[in-house]
């Protein structure tokens, strides 16, 4: 028995096919990902663009860690403290090919310009099968913080776990971000063109925090945020100090574009056809004639 899955995979050689002359594609040959570490090909023969592929092919798999294989009579200590090995070190691998041992963290991750002293390939590329003083050397092998198997474990483990990475945070909150900007936009324009449509004012004399009257806008989109779970988390204390969609430059704004698409409207159904214009006009205080209304007649 042995941990790490089957070798059942379907196969494709790696063969570079040119679409084009500056598109090569590279595939992966399934048969080159072999659980045996004393027969895999060496992780940096992959052609780099699918060498994080073949990565995840062996997380999948796991490490090579054999049960029930024979061992030969001088490695049968090895055998019997095989549990606790594994577990100790659980990047540990067995090959019962040749009888040696192996790291698989150090196989996938390892960076040969780092690590000092113990950043052979005996635990990589050859084998280590000297078993007098194995667990002596598997200390030796971990080494320091620095050393080069820690630095391919923390790549091991940010490799493992890129799910939960700065980067993809970073794309999940932006397209949170995106959702909930959407959200505040939209619930800031249903409520401009009610206004519009029913020729309702936007602004309140006092907009303060302590206001009874906020205006119409303010007011109104407030009690859309009550009456909407989605609208009301992201509104309020729960949006940006700097992206309310709120203000006064916002509001205008969303007037203007509502005034642009209603012009479009017109014009689009009027098309080509002979038009004239009604404008009613009105004194203020100041005498001057202010445009109260018009209208289109075809």
């Amino acid at each position: 028995m042995q941990r790490g899955g089957s070798s059942s995979s379907p196969c494709a050689k790696i063969v570079g096919s040119v679409e084009n002359k500056s598109t090569i594609e590279v595939e992966l040959d399934w048969n080159d990902i072999d659980a045996n570490p004393g027969k895999r090909k060496p992780i940096e023969a992959f052609d780099v663009a699918i060498r994080d592929r073949v990565r995840r092919e062996y997380l999948v798999k796991g490490p090579c860690q054999p049960i029930g294989n024979t061992y030969l009579k001088k490695h049968m200590v090895f055998k019997k403290e095989v549990f606790k090995m594994f577990i100790k070190f659980p990047w540990l691998e067995y090959s019962a090919s040749k009888y040696a041992a192996f790291c698989f963290w150090c196989y996938l991750f390892k960076q040969s310009d780092k690590g000092g002293r113990y950043a052979e390939d005996a635990f990589t590329k050859t084998s280590f099968n000297n078993w007098k003083n194995a667990l002596e050397k598997f200390n030796q092998h971990v080494g320091a913080a620095n050393s080069c198997h820690n630095n391919a474990r923390i790549q091991f483990e940010a490799f493992q776990d890129q799910r939960h990475s700065v980067a993809n945070v970073f794309r999940s909150n932006t397209r949170k971000a995106k959702v909930a900007y959407r959200v505040r936009l939209t619930a800031s324009l249903d409520v401009t063109r009610f206004l519009l449509k029913w020729g309702l004012p936007f602004r309140g004399h006092d907009e303060s925090s302590s206001s009874s009257n906020l205006g119409n806008f303010l007011e109104l989109l407030k009690w859309y945020s009550q009456h909407n779970d989605d609208v009301s988390e992201v509104l309020g204390t729960n949006a940006p100090t700097n992206n309310q969609m709120t203000s006064p430059q916002i509001q205008k704004e969303l007037a203007n574009a509502c005034a642009s698409e209603v012009t479009l409207a017109i014009v689009k159904d009027i098309g080509d056809r002979v038009f004239t214009i009604v404008v009613d006009e009105t004194r203020d205080v100041s005498l001057k004639e202010q445009m109260g209304c018009f209208k289109i007649r075809e």
